[in-house]
Protein backbone atom coordinates (compact mmCIF):
# COMPACT_ATOMS: atom_id res chain seq x y z
CA UNK A 1 0.00 0.00 0.00
CA UNK A 2 2.77 2.44 1.42
CA UNK A 3 4.42 1.65 -1.99
CA UNK A 4 1.84 2.66 -4.42
CA UNK A 5 0.80 5.68 -2.36
CA UNK A 6 4.80 6.71 -2.72
CA UNK A 7 4.09 5.86 -6.85
CA UNK A 8 0.59 7.85 -7.11
CA UNK A 9 2.77 10.67 -5.09
CA UNK A 10 5.94 10.61 -7.67
CA UNK A 11 3.29 10.82 -10.66
CA UNK A 12 1.04 13.67 -9.36
CA UNK A 13 4.09 15.48 -8.58
CA UNK A 14 5.50 15.00 -12.13
CA UNK A 15 2.28 15.67 -13.96
CA UNK A 16 2.28 19.28 -11.91
CA UNK A 17 5.70 19.16 -12.75
CA UNK A 18 5.76 19.58 -15.92
CA UNK A 19 2.54 22.13 -16.04
CA UNK A 20 4.46 24.22 -14.19
CA UNK A 21 7.21 24.34 -16.53
CA UNK A 22 5.37 25.21 -19.42
CA UNK A 23 3.39 27.71 -17.63
CA UNK A 24 6.95 29.34 -16.67
CA UNK A 25 8.55 28.83 -20.00
CA UNK A 26 5.38 30.67 -22.00
CA UNK A 27 5.75 33.63 -19.67
CA UNK A 28 9.64 33.68 -19.69
CA UNK A 29 8.93 34.10 -23.30
CA UNK A 30 11.10 32.68 -26.75
CA UNK A 31 14.35 34.29 -25.39
CA UNK A 32 15.29 31.38 -23.52
CA UNK A 33 15.61 29.39 -26.55
CA UNK A 34 16.60 31.72 -29.35
CA UNK A 35 19.36 34.33 -27.73
CA UNK A 36 20.93 31.88 -25.36
CA UNK A 37 23.15 34.38 -22.87
CA UNK A 38 24.85 33.08 -19.97
CA UNK A 39 21.80 34.69 -18.04
CA UNK A 40 19.33 32.74 -20.03
CA UNK A 41 21.55 29.57 -19.40
CA UNK A 42 21.61 29.84 -15.96
CA UNK A 43 17.84 30.54 -15.59
CA UNK A 44 16.82 27.34 -17.65
CA UNK A 45 19.64 25.33 -15.32
CA UNK A 46 18.28 26.85 -12.08
CA UNK A 47 14.60 26.35 -13.08
CA UNK A 48 14.78 22.92 -14.11
CA UNK A 49 17.05 21.81 -11.13
CA UNK A 50 14.28 22.92 -8.64
CA UNK A 51 11.47 20.83 -10.63
CA UNK A 52 13.60 17.64 -10.78
CA UNK A 53 14.18 18.33 -6.90
CA UNK A 54 10.42 18.87 -6.16
CA UNK A 55 9.21 16.10 -7.73
CA UNK A 56 11.67 13.56 -6.86
CA UNK A 57 13.47 14.25 -3.83
CA UNK A 58 11.03 12.82 -0.95
CA UNK A 59 12.16 15.44 1.50
CA UNK A 60 11.58 18.43 -0.70
CA UNK A 61 8.34 19.97 0.19
CA UNK A 62 6.44 20.25 -3.19
CA UNK A 63 4.83 23.36 -2.46
CA UNK A 64 8.04 25.12 -0.99
CA UNK A 65 9.50 24.05 -4.36
CA UNK A 66 6.57 25.93 -6.33
CA UNK A 67 7.07 29.02 -4.52
CA UNK A 68 10.94 28.83 -5.23
CA UNK A 69 10.01 28.16 -8.95
CA UNK A 70 7.32 31.25 -8.85
CA UNK A 71 9.95 33.87 -7.28
CA UNK A 72 12.69 32.52 -9.67
CA UNK A 73 10.28 33.13 -12.34
CA UNK A 74 9.42 36.16 -11.38
CA UNK A 75 12.91 38.00 -10.80
CA UNK A 76 13.63 36.59 -14.31
CA UNK A 77 11.01 38.64 -15.66
CA UNK A 78 11.65 42.11 -13.69
CA UNK A 79 15.04 41.73 -14.50
CA UNK A 80 14.51 41.00 -18.42
CA UNK A 81 12.33 44.50 -18.27
CA UNK A 82 15.04 46.23 -16.09
CA UNK A 83 17.13 45.28 -19.15
CA UNK A 84 15.16 46.46 -21.28
CA UNK A 85 14.80 49.82 -19.91
CA UNK A 86 18.22 50.24 -19.41
CA UNK A 87 21.27 49.58 -21.44
CA UNK A 88 23.78 49.80 -18.46
CA UNK A 89 21.75 46.74 -17.12
CA UNK A 90 21.55 44.66 -20.22
CA UNK A 91 25.29 45.07 -20.76
CA UNK A 92 26.02 43.88 -17.17
CA UNK A 93 23.49 40.89 -17.37
CA UNK A 94 23.87 39.93 -21.40
CA UNK A 95 27.61 41.19 -21.81
CA UNK A 96 27.78 43.39 -25.43
CA UNK A 97 29.58 42.10 -28.94
CA UNK A 98 32.99 42.06 -29.00
CA UNK A 99 34.87 42.69 -32.44
CA UNK A 100 37.66 40.15 -32.81
CA UNK A 101 38.64 41.13 -36.45
CA UNK A 102 38.85 44.57 -37.78
CA UNK A 103 39.44 45.93 -41.02
CA UNK A 104 40.54 42.46 -41.90
CA UNK A 105 43.18 42.65 -38.59
CA UNK A 106 42.98 40.24 -35.95
CA UNK A 107 42.53 41.71 -32.61
CA UNK A 108 44.13 39.33 -30.39
CA UNK A 109 43.60 41.16 -27.20
CA UNK A 110 39.85 40.91 -28.01
CA UNK A 111 40.83 36.97 -28.45
CA UNK A 112 42.16 36.80 -25.16
CA UNK A 113 39.47 38.28 -23.50
CA UNK A 114 36.89 36.16 -24.56
CA UNK A 115 39.73 33.55 -24.10
CA UNK A 116 39.30 32.03 -27.69
CA UNK A 117 42.18 31.18 -29.31
CA UNK A 118 42.99 30.82 -33.30
CA UNK A 119 41.86 27.49 -33.87
CA UNK A 120 38.35 28.57 -32.08
CA UNK A 121 38.03 31.60 -34.38
CA UNK A 122 38.76 29.98 -37.70
CA UNK A 123 36.29 27.01 -36.66
CA UNK A 124 33.72 29.64 -36.08
CA UNK A 125 34.32 31.45 -39.41
CA UNK A 126 34.38 28.02 -41.38
CA UNK A 127 30.85 27.67 -39.98
CA UNK A 128 30.18 31.14 -41.68
CA UNK A 129 31.26 29.43 -45.15
CA UNK A 130 34.54 31.93 -44.46
CA UNK A 131 37.92 29.36 -45.19
CA UNK A 132 40.45 32.71 -45.28
CA UNK A 133 41.02 35.84 -42.66
CA UNK A 134 41.85 37.76 -46.14
CA UNK A 135 38.11 37.42 -46.49
CA UNK A 136 36.59 39.25 -43.34
CA UNK A 137 36.36 42.92 -43.21
CA UNK A 138 34.49 42.69 -39.67
CA UNK A 139 33.85 39.55 -36.90
CA UNK A 140 32.07 40.08 -33.89
CA UNK A 141 31.35 37.92 -31.22
CA UNK A 142 27.92 38.18 -30.10
CA UNK A 143 26.74 38.02 -26.20
CA UNK A 144 25.34 34.40 -27.12
CA UNK A 145 28.13 32.65 -28.46
CA UNK A 146 27.67 33.34 -32.11
CA UNK A 147 29.89 34.28 -34.58
CA UNK A 148 28.45 37.57 -36.43
CA UNK A 149 30.81 37.56 -40.05
CA UNK A 150 31.28 40.59 -42.63
CA UNK A 151 32.66 39.67 -45.54
CA UNK A 152 35.04 42.17 -47.53
CA UNK A 153 33.36 43.12 -51.34
CA UNK A 154 33.74 40.87 -53.67
CA UNK A 155 34.29 38.15 -51.16
CA UNK A 156 30.75 36.56 -51.36
CA UNK A 157 31.05 32.91 -52.81
CA UNK A 158 28.13 33.85 -55.65
CA UNK A 159 29.92 37.05 -57.21
CA UNK A 160 31.73 34.79 -59.65
CA UNK A 161 29.01 32.34 -60.30
CA UNK A 162 26.34 35.08 -60.84
CA UNK A 163 28.51 36.80 -63.59
CA UNK A 164 29.30 33.17 -65.06
CA UNK A 165 33.12 33.83 -64.45
CA UNK A 166 35.40 30.76 -64.48
CA UNK A 167 37.34 30.74 -61.33
CA UNK A 168 40.66 30.03 -60.72
CA UNK A 169 42.53 26.77 -60.53
CA UNK A 170 43.01 26.44 -56.40
CA UNK A 171 46.42 25.55 -55.84
CA UNK A 172 46.06 25.12 -51.66
CA UNK A 173 43.21 25.28 -48.87
CA UNK A 174 44.14 28.37 -47.23
CA UNK A 175 45.57 26.92 -44.14
CA UNK A 176 47.50 28.60 -40.76
CA UNK A 177 51.10 28.53 -40.46
CA UNK A 178 51.71 30.55 -37.94
CA UNK A 179 49.32 31.08 -34.63
CA UNK A 180 50.62 33.27 -31.99
CA UNK A 181 53.92 33.29 -33.13
CA UNK A 182 54.49 29.42 -33.22
CA UNK A 183 54.55 27.48 -36.85
CA UNK A 184 52.22 24.57 -37.54
CA UNK A 185 54.99 22.36 -38.40
CA UNK A 186 52.73 19.51 -39.60
CA UNK A 187 50.75 22.41 -42.42
CA UNK A 188 54.22 23.16 -43.58
CA UNK A 189 54.98 19.49 -44.54
CA UNK A 190 51.16 19.11 -45.73
CA UNK A 191 51.93 21.61 -48.76
CA UNK A 192 55.66 20.72 -48.89
CA UNK A 193 56.89 24.31 -47.91
CA UNK A 194 60.24 25.34 -45.78
CA UNK A 195 60.99 27.21 -42.88
CA UNK A 196 63.45 29.35 -45.55
CA UNK A 197 60.53 29.58 -47.90
CA UNK A 198 58.50 31.13 -45.14
CA UNK A 199 60.75 33.54 -43.68
CA UNK A 200 61.33 34.77 -47.07
CA UNK A 201 57.74 35.56 -47.17
CA UNK A 202 57.66 37.12 -44.00
CA UNK A 203 60.36 39.29 -44.82
CA UNK A 204 58.48 40.86 -47.85
CA UNK A 205 55.84 41.86 -45.37
CA UNK A 206 58.49 43.88 -43.27
CA UNK A 207 58.47 41.06 -40.65
CA UNK A 208 61.86 39.64 -39.23
CA UNK A 209 61.33 37.84 -36.40
CA UNK A 210 58.37 35.23 -35.71
CA UNK A 211 57.40 36.92 -32.09
CA UNK A 212 56.01 40.34 -34.54
CA UNK A 213 53.46 37.60 -36.00
CA UNK A 214 50.64 36.37 -34.33
CA UNK A 215 49.38 34.63 -37.20
CA UNK A 216 49.92 34.19 -41.24
CA UNK A 217 47.53 31.72 -43.59
CA UNK A 218 48.70 30.16 -46.52
CA UNK A 219 46.13 31.57 -49.40
CA UNK A 220 44.80 29.77 -52.04
CA UNK A 221 47.00 31.03 -54.68
CA UNK A 222 50.06 30.27 -52.67
CA UNK A 223 50.96 33.67 -50.95
CA UNK A 224 51.46 34.55 -47.61
CA UNK A 225 48.60 36.52 -45.49
CA UNK A 226 50.27 37.98 -42.64
CA UNK A 227 48.67 39.02 -39.05
CA UNK A 228 51.54 41.40 -36.72
CA UNK A 229 50.93 41.15 -33.41
CA UNK A 230 49.91 44.61 -31.77
CA UNK A 231 46.54 45.40 -33.24
CA UNK A 232 44.61 46.62 -29.87
CA UNK A 233 42.78 49.09 -31.02
CA UNK A 234 39.46 49.37 -29.24
CA UNK A 235 37.16 46.05 -30.19
CA UNK A 236 33.89 46.67 -28.42
CA UNK A 237 31.24 47.35 -30.84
Amino acid sequence: MGTDFHFLEITVKTLCGFVVILLLTRMLGKKQLSNVTFFTYVTGITIGSITASMVIEPDTNFFEGLVSLALWAILTVIVEIISLKSSKARVLLDGQPTIVIKKGEILEEALAQCRLNMDDLSMMLRKEDVFSIKDVAYAILEPNGQLSVLKKKGAESVSRDDLHIQKPATNVFPSELIVDSNIVEKNLKEFGLTKEWLFQELEKHGVYSLHEVFYAELQEDGSLLVDKKGNSREYHH
